[in-house]
């Protein structure tokens, strides 16, 4: 039980876990060094909630642990069979859903998407390929834009809104429908005041925006996600 001269802690799996006031249960779990799996979260920006792979079990409720504020009642479950099976079938739709070829991507390695497929046990789609037409933008003369590769975590909207000021990029549509924009006239990044400086053009989490004349710089087998895998021992899965 915490007391006012007792650090304050939740229950996280089994083990307390200390929590800092206004941390969401997510904040506090990486800090503490212990792994929620998420891809739309960013520790630089508020929570979006939009990707739902970082849900959690609170009290026996789901919620999404990047919002959920921590406090000293919850009792939080996170790498069950249970919750890492939804993980696992959330992360096959959203493969089925772009047009992911990772042997052929140069974010291979370094991609945070492929990375948490691997340590949630995904070795196949498992759901029909939609194979959608999707555009890639190659006009600016730094910086390509693959939309086959988004999978509209929104960092880019958010990192060019509030740190470049310059608001590049937007979502629109809903569902099925819902794409990146590119806010120019054109619709082309070569037509925005985007550069290579930018946050928003270092900040994708996938192969969606990537460097130009740079590929490949360090080699496959030597990069973040090659050297240190998400968390160091595998989580439970449903076969």
């Amino acid at each position: 039980m915490n007391t006012p001269e007792s650090p304050l802690n939740f229950v996280l799996d089994g083990s307390e876990l200390p929590f800092a006031p206004g941390e969401t249960v997510l904040q506090a779990a990486t800090r503490a060094g212990r792994y929620i799996p998420h891809l739309c979260w960013h520790p630089d920006f508020a929570a979006h909630g939009s990707c739902r792979l970082c849900h959690v079990k609170v009290n026996g409720r789901l919620v999404a642990s990047c919002t959920q504020p921590a406090s000293a009642a919850l009792e939080v479950e996170s790498d069950t069979e249970e919750i890492n099976a939804q993980r696992k079938t959330l992360l096959q739709m959203l493969f089925v859903e772009g047009n992911h070829f990772c042997p052929s991507c140069e974010k291979s390695g370094n991609c945070l998407l492929q990375a948490t497929a691997y340590q949630m046990g995904m070795t196949g789609p498992h759901f029909e390929e939609f194979y959608p037409d999707r555009p890639v933008d190659a006009s600016h003369p730094d910086i390509l834009l693959d939309l086959n590769r988004c999978i509209l975590c929104s960092l880019c909207v958010r990192a060019s809104h509030e740190i470049d000021g310059k608001n590049v990029f937007a979502t629109g549509g809903r569902g099925r429908t819902r794409h990146l924009l590119v806010n120019s006239d054109s619709g082309r990044l070569a037509d925005t005041q985007l550069t290579l400086d930018d946050r928003a053009a270092r900040i994708c989490p996938v192969g969606a925006i990537l460097p130009k004349r740079r590929g490949f710089a360090i080699p496959i087998g030597q990069r973040r996600f090659d050297l240190q895998p998400l968390a160091p021992t595998p989580p439970k899965v449903l076969p």
